[in-house]
């Protein structure tokens, strides 16, 4: 039994000691040797053979034997996780380098950027203000009064009866006007808030607001301005026409068509077959808000206009689902 027990462990310690640094080789010769029905273990069932004068010396040998295994065992095993780890860290100076990732602006961030550029090239400059605004300032100084049926066209999340998200950048035409006196002629860029959720709207989206304040402004400016504004965005090819529409806090208003940029005006799925898209909203603004804000509308005239960036954005690039911006699939984004 004892030489049987001394062979056992020269032929453990032979076979870890020639092992690759392999743990799966390393773990089947911890099952061959201490296993449950491993030969360690066999030998173990085989001291109740031995004469009781043998038997305690045998079990002390075969104690040993198990314990030497083991640390045997645990110390290839740290050898082969360092030496495997001395791999991992090993730099090859000849292997041609890694290009390191690359970020990129979002679709939305370019065409805010693109549509600010064009204004600042006009004259504007960029104001910002607080997205969780008062009521007074998105409602009420814009000529919507509480319970008027014009806040049903602005659904939005209220943080108190005072306090709401704001449903657009409007809000910033009254804080301008508050703290400056005309010549004015500002652009608002920012997120804006609205309960809706569907192929076409979110929740959260971008809005450009434009205010221009001073003597003898009239429609004609507005049109002028917009035109060229539409060439610099979309090509001097493209057509445009204004749309009476009804907007709270302008008076004459209307909406701003351009020619399908798909179809090139011949009409398809996108336009509705109509030839036209609808990219943003303008109009005179309203006596009443200038008289909120301290100024005699019968000695200054301005006008207003606002978009959202994610349908310039939509139009610009040829896409059909608003939600592809908020995904944030790369396969999408690394298009742009």
């Amino acid at each position: 039994m004892q030489e049987a027990i001394r062979k056992l462990l020269e032929d453990a310690s032979r076979e870890i000691s020639g092992s690759r640094e392999d743990p799966r080789q390393l773990d089947q010769i911890r099952i061959r040797y201490l296993g449950r029905k491993g030969e360690l273990a066999q030998l173990f069932k085989q001291l109740a053979q031995v004469p009781e004068a043998l038997r305690r010396d045998c079990g002390k040998l075969l104690n040993e034997a198990k314990a030497q295994i083991e640390e045997l065992l645990s110390l290839k095993l740290i050898e082969a996780k360092d030496r495997s780890a001395e791999r991992r860290d090993r730099v090859d100076v000849t292997a041609p380098g890694r290009r390191p990732l690359r970020g990129r602006l979002h679709p939305i961030t370019q065409t805010a950027m693109e549509i600010c550029r064009i204004f600042h090239w006009l004259g504007f400059e960029t104001v910002e203000g607080p997205e969780v605004e008062l009521d007074y300032y998105n409602f009420e100084a814009l000529n919507i009064p509480k319970d008027h049926p014009a806040r049903d066209m602005q659904d939005t999340f209220y943080i108190s009866e005072d306090v709401v998200l704001r449903t657009h950048t409007s809000p910033l035409q009254v804080r301008v006007m508050e703290k400056r006196t005309p010549p004015i002629r500002v652009i608002a860029p920012g997120r804006t808030y609205r309960c809706d959720s569907d192929v076409t709207h979110t929740p959260m989206f971008h809005q450009v607001e434009g205010l221009m304040v001073g003597t003898n402004i009239s429609f004609g400016d507005l049109k002028g301005l917009l035109t060229i504004f539409v060439h610099q965005m979309f090509g001097p090819e493209t057509g445009l026409r204004f749309r009476p529409r009804f907007f709270p806090f302008t008076e004459p208003s209307a909406e701003v068509d351009i020619e399908c940029v798909m179809c090139r005006g011949k009409g398809c799925r996108v336009c509705s077959q109509t030839g036209w898209l609808e990219i943003l909203g303008s109009g005179m603004v309203d006596p009443e808000v200038f008289k909120m804000v301290g100024y005699d509308p019968e000695q200054v005239t301005g006008f207003a206009f606002g978009m959202g960036i994610e349908r310039i954005a939509m139009l610009k690039f040829g896409i059909d689902d608003l939600r592809l911006f908020f995904e944030n699939d790369l396969r999408f984004l690394k298009q742009f």
